[in-house]
C-alpha cells in the first residue's frame, strides 16, 4: 500500500536538491546507508516509465533526465525498501510545494518560470462569509463562501463570479487573493464572488440535469436576493475547472440567461475515441453523451456568451479542449483556447488567471 506523501526519515535533508536547466533535471536523494533497493520519480506529467529510476550512487540516488515539455513539475519520490515495502514521499531535499486536494507535491522550476506579478502584491482584503442555501431537487443544501471586494457596500449591485470547487481554488490557487489584487489594481471593477462548495462532485458536474436546475433556478436566483448583479443572468460568469468546467458550460446550455460569461479551464470533455483511458469514470457515457450534443450542434447550438478557455499542454484533456473550443467557436461562443507549458493543477490554474480571466471579465461586463 502507499503511504500518504510524508517527509522520509530515510533521506537526508542536507542533500542537494534538484537541478533544472534549460534541457534537463537532475534528483538526487541522500542514503548514506544503504537502506533503500530503489527510488523512482512520479512525475505529474507524461514521461516514460523506462527514464524514472535513479541510478545508486555512493551515498544516495541519483536520477538525470531530459526536461518534459513544461515550466514547471510536481513530483513525488517512491522509495524502495530492502522488506519489500514501499513508500511514496516529498522530496527532503527540495523546499518547493505546491499545493493539491491529495496532499502537497514537490516542485522543480525550470528556468523561465516566472509566477504570477500580483501574488506579491500588498493591498485591502475583501471580506468573505459563508452562505447556506436551500435548493430544490438536491439532497441537502448548498455551500457557498461570498467574496466581495473591498470597499463594496452590501445590496449594492456589481457583477458577479460563480465558481464550481470555489472554496478549494481560493485554498488551492488563491483565487480570492488574485481578486483582491485586481479590483485594488483597477484592472477589476467592484464585484463579488460565489465560490461554491459541491455537494456530489461527480454527480453534479457530470452534466446532471438536476442539478443544473438546481444552480439555475434555485440558487443563482437566492444569490441574486443576497447579492444582486445590475443586469441579471448577464452580469454573472461561471468558472469551472476540470469536470466543474463540463458542470458550468452543461448549465448554461440547459439555461441560458443564467450567465453572461463563462471561463472553462481544462475541461473534462471525454469523448469515446480521444478519451478511453477514462472509461472506468462512473459518468463517463454521461459526459461523453453532452460533449457528443455539443459537438454535433455544428453552427446553431446553445445560445453564445463570451466564453474563454485554458489548458495545459502536457493534459491528457488538451486535444478534447481543442476540439470543444472550435465547436463552440463556430457556434458564436468566441472560445479561444490558451495552451500554457504545464500540467492538470491548481497552480496551472492560478498562473494563467492573468490576463485569461481578466480579459473574458473585461469583455463580459463591458
Amino acid at each position: 500500500m502507499t503511504a500518504a506523501p510524508r517527509r522520509s526519515r530515510t533521506g537526508s535533508t542536507g542533500a542537494a536538491g534538484p537541478t533544472a536547466t534549460s534541457r534537463s533535471a537532475t534528483f538526487r536523494y541522500a542514503d548514506p546507508d544503504r537502506r533503500l533497493v530503489g527510488v523512482r520519480l512520479q512525475p505529474a506529467v507524461r514521461i516514460p516509465g523506462a527514464q524514472l529510476d535513479f541510478t545508486r550512487l555512493t551515498t544516495g540516488w541519483r536520477l538525470k533526465l531530459p526536461r518534459p515539455p513544461v515550466d514547471r513539475m510536481e513530483y513525488l519520490l517512491e522509495l524502495r525498501h530492502a522488506d519489500g515495502g514501499r513508500e511514496t514521499v516529498l522530496d527532503p531535499a527540495n523546499d518547493k510545494r505546491a499545493p493539491g486536494a491529495f496532499g502537497d507535491k514537490s516542485v522543480i522550476e525550470f528556468p523561465g518560470y516566472v509566477p504570477p506579478a500580483w501574488l506579491g502584491r500588498d493591498g485591502p482584503c475583501g471580506p468573505t462569509r459563508w452562505l447556506s442555501v436551500p435548493t430544490r431537487g438536491l439532497a441537502a443544501p448548498m455551500s457557498c463562501l461570498l467574496w466581495s471586494c473591498a470597499g463594496l457596500v452590501d445590496g449594492t449591485p456589481a457583477p458577479l463570479l460563480v465558481v464550481h470547487d470555489g472554496p478549494e481554488f481560493a485554498r488551492l490557487g488563491e483565487l480570492t487573493q488574485f481578486l483582491d489584487a485586481m479590483t485594488g489594481a483597477g484592472r477589476l471593477p467592484p464585484m463579488r464572488a460565489a465560490l461554491l462548495a459541491p455537494l456530489d462532485r461527480d454527480e453534479h458536474y457530470s452534466g446532471s440535469a438536476a442539478y443544473a436546475r438546481a444552480l439555475a433556478l434555485g440558487l443563482l436566483p437566492t444569490l441574486e436576493r443576497v447579492v444582486p448583479t445590475p443586469a441579471g443572468g448577464r452580469s454573472r460568469v461561471g468558472l469551472g475547472v476540470s469536470l466543474g468546467a463540463v458542470g458550468m458550460l452543461h448549465a448554461q446550455r440547459r439555461y441560458p440567461a443564467a450567465f453572461g460569461g463563462l471561463f472553462l479551464q481544462s475541461g473534462s470533455f471525454f469523448s469515446a475515441e480521444l478519451d478511453p483511458q477514462e472509461a472506468s469514470y462512473s459518468r463517463f457515457t454521461r459526459v461523453t453523451r453532452f460533449v457528443t450534443d455539443v459537438l454535433r450542434s455544428g453552427t446553431d447550438g446553445g445560445t453564445p456568451v463570451p466564453t474563454a478557455m485554458t489548458c495545459g499542454s502536457v493534459e491528457d484533456n488538451l486535444e478534447n479542449n481543442r476540439r470543444m473550443s472550435r465547436s463552440l467557436g463556430a457556434q458564436g461562443y468566441g472560445a479561444q483556447l490558451r495552451v500554457h507549458p504545464d500540467a492538470h493543477n491548481w497552480v496551472s490554474w492560478r498562473d494563467v488567471l492573468d490576463p485569461c480571466l481578466v480579459d473574458l471579465l473585461a469583455h463580459a461586463w463591458a
